[in-house]
Formats: C-alpha cells, sequence, structure tokens
C-alpha cells in the first residue's frame, strides 16, 4: 500500500545548536541607545520599524481581537457584503452610538478588514470578504468570548490551573457520559462541523486515499470530514464511529455518500473499534486528550486495522505560531488534552506498533498539520 509522500518523522532527540553570541547581541538591541542608532540608521532602520511595528502588534493583539468579535456579533461584515454603508446606516442597524460606530468602524479599517469608500461609507476589504467565506470562521469567532472570559486573569490561569468555562462548554472530552444530552451533543457537534470544513480539505490535499476501500473516521462527528472524502472518491466505504448522541446528527441520506456510508456510535474510551477499515481517521481527536487516553486510543486504532492499514492524524501541532500561540492555551483551558509536536505524536504512533510515520506538508499549517503511518504487514 503506498505511503503518503512527506517528511520521515524522526522521533529521537534532537541536539539543539544554540549560536555563539547571541546573548551579547541581545544586550546590544536591548540597549536604548542602540535602538535610537538603529532607528536612524539607514541599514537597520526598516528592520527596526518592522520589528516595532510587530511587537506593538503583539501589545495591542487583545484589543485587535476584540475588535474582530464586536465586528462579527454585529454580523457588520455580513451587512457589508450587500455593498457599502454609512457610519450613520450601520449605527442605526446595529443600535449602537454613532461616534462609538465611527471608531469600530475606522478601527476595523486598520486592521485591514474594512476599507472607507470617497464618500465615507465603509465597504469591505480583501481580508474581511475573505473572513465572511471561510466556513465556520464567524461561528468560532463568537465562540472566542468563552475563551477570553477563561484568560480574564492570566497570570492565575498560567498559575494554577483555575477551573474553567471552556472546560464546560466541551463535555465529550470527560467521557460519554458527559455528553448524553441531546442538546449538548448538537451544540458541540454544530460548532466542530461548521469549522471543520477547511481542515477536511486541507487533509485531503495532503494524503491520497487512492487504495482505500473503507475509511473510518474515529470521532468523526456529523460526517464532515467523510462527506469531503466522498466526493472525491466515489467508490470509497465509509463509517464514522462517535458518541452515539453525536452520529444520531449525521445526514445519511446526504447524496455525497450515496449508501456508502455506516454509523456506529460508541466511545473509544469505552468500546472496541469496528474491524473492516483498512484506513482510519482522527482528525482533531487526539489534542482533546491525556496522553493515557491517546495511547489507548491508538492501541485500540492498531488492533481495529488490518495489515498493512494506514491511520491518518491530522489536527494543530507545536511547532507553528498556530499551535503554540493559540492552541495551546484553548487544549489548556479544556483541562483534558494538549498540542503536540509531530515527532511527539509520531513516538505514540510507533508505542502502538505502527511504522514508517510521516508529515505530508499541509497547505495552511495555521489550520492543521497531519501525520500518516501505517500497521506492519
Amino acid at each position: 500500500m503506498n505511503v503518503p509522500d512527506g517528511d520521515l518523522v524522526r522521533h529521537g532527540p534532537t541536539p539543539g545548536s544554540p549560536r555563539r553570541g547571541r546573548g551579547i547581541l541581545n544586550k546590544f538591541v536591548a540597549d536604548p541607545v542602540f535602538q535610537r542608532w538603529a532607528a536612524r540608521f539607514p541599514l537597520t532602520r526598516r528592520l527596526v520599524r518592522r520589528d516595532g511595528e510587530a511587537l506593538f502588534d503583539v501589545v495591542a493583539g487583545f484589543c485587535h481581537s476584540q475588535i474582530l468579535s464586536a465586528l462579527i456579533t454585529l454580523d457588520i461584515p455580513e451587512k457589508l457584503q450587500a455593498g457599502p454603508h454609512s457610519v450613520r446606516a450601520l449605527a442605526a442597524h446595529c443600535d449602537v452610538p454613532e461616534p462609538r460606530m465611527e471608531i469600530l468602524l475606522r478601527a476595523g479599517a486598520a486592521l485591514g478588514l474594512l476599507k472607507t469608500r470617497r464618500d465615507g461609507r465603509y465597504g469591505l476589504a480583501r481580508k474581511g470578504a475573505a473572513l465572511t467565506g471561510v466556513p465556520g470562521l464567524a461561528a468560532m469567532i463568537r465562540h472566542h468570548e468563552v475563551l477570553y472570559r477563561d484568560l480574564a486573569d492570566p497570570v492565575a490561569f498560567f498559575r494554577d490551573g483555575t477551573a474553567t468555562e471552556l472546560a464546560q462548554f466541551w463535555p465529550y472530552v470527560f467521557g460519554a457520559a458527559q455528553a448524553e444530552a441531546p442538546e449538548t451533543a448538537q451544540r458541540y457537534s454544530k460548532l466542530m462541523a461548521d469549522s471543520q470544513l477547511l481542515v477536511a480539505d486541507d487533509t485531503l490535499d495532503a494524503v491520497s486515499l487512492r487504495g482505500v476501500s473503507r475509511l473510518m473516521d474515529v470521532g468523526g462527528g456529523t460526517g464532515v470530514f467523510l462527506g469531503q472524502a466522498a466526493s472525491r472518491y466515489p467508490q470509497l466505504a465509509m463509517t464514522v464511529f462517535d458518541l452515539p448522541a453525536v452520529v444520531a446528527g449525521v445526514p445519511v441520506d446526504d447524496s455525497r455518500f450515496s449508501g456508502r456510508l455506516e454509523t456506529v456510535g460508541g466511545s473509544f474510551r469505552d468500546d472496541p473499534l469496528p474491524d473492516g477499515a483498512d484506513a482510519i481517521s482522527l482528525i482533531r481527536v487526539l489534542y482533546d486528550h491525556s496522553d493515557d487516553t491517546v495511547r489507548d486510543l491508538l492501541a485500540s486504532v492498531f488492533r481495529a486495522l488490518p495489515s498493512g492499514g494506514r491511520l491518518i492524524i491530522s489536527e494543530p501541532m507545536t511547532g507553528s505560531r498556530a499551535g503554540d500561540a493559540y492552541f495551546s492555551l484553548y487544549t489548556l483551558a479544556m483541562q483534558t488534552g494538549r498540542t503536540r509536536a509531530s515527532a511527539e505524536i509520531a513516538a505514540l504512533c510507533a508505542a502502538a506498533g505502527f511504522v514508517d510515520a510521516r508529515a505530508p506538508r499541509a497547505r495552511r499549517p495555521f489550520i492543521t498539520s497531519v501525520l500518516t503511518a501505517r500497521k506492519p504487514r
């Protein structure tokens, strides 16, 4: 069976290579006298300005995120899809005082989401238009208010692991019994489905399913990933395995599946995975769970696969800004899982018996990273 092209993942320790003199350079850079000189010197002033702007963006990042949240919550990008609007019209539509609306719109323009027309009206900039076109992004931004509340005291958040609201939003990570209520399952299933289309497409761009007879998506929610796979591989048989309350919402009558989709309800914590698939996918599953749960799940996947069977893992991983400065905090607030480096996931796979772990290059690592492995023949 062919393994997708990608970098072979080496999961042994890699010795560091610190550069000599880095400490001396840092002292120079931190010196106010050097900063003033570098800001004027022709060969360095552009670099100083670029670094200064980037640093200020970090300082102002919370304000930027709140500007974005306000724009989305007030549905301003959606309103501007129909065309430019005046400050007065948007203020009336959103029930926001006109002077405050003008500040919000100017802020949106400063972030490159909106742009000002010559007549003073505001329209969507390119990034703003992309914001409305990304499936599930607006829903995820609205959901961020939960994470923001958990991070309101960041020192307490990192210091003592105070109880978080986000942990209660995703009860399924604590076990099947925590997610039996239909309204609870519907809440998190919808958010996962809304935000998974891009993940699915990027994963399928990185991994070929040619030669696979049946793909089982474990923790597959309402079948978003399998729906995208079904569109690309019309002969592929599929199984979605998730909690009974979740798979009850799978649209099995979707024309893309054309009778090829089987749904199986169960908990991978408590139940064996069904046999019959020669490839198993774990899409945004491992980072929700502890190392012990991940080890048990990978062992269960290994048992369910035939010799030569393939494992496909797709989720945020450390080593990128998205993985280290966003998803690591998100999983910390969830209080159950954590983001891991591809080499660490490869080591967990190897411990379960998998071989030939590879990391196919994903188009957009800020959306997902991919790792594949196989069961020996």
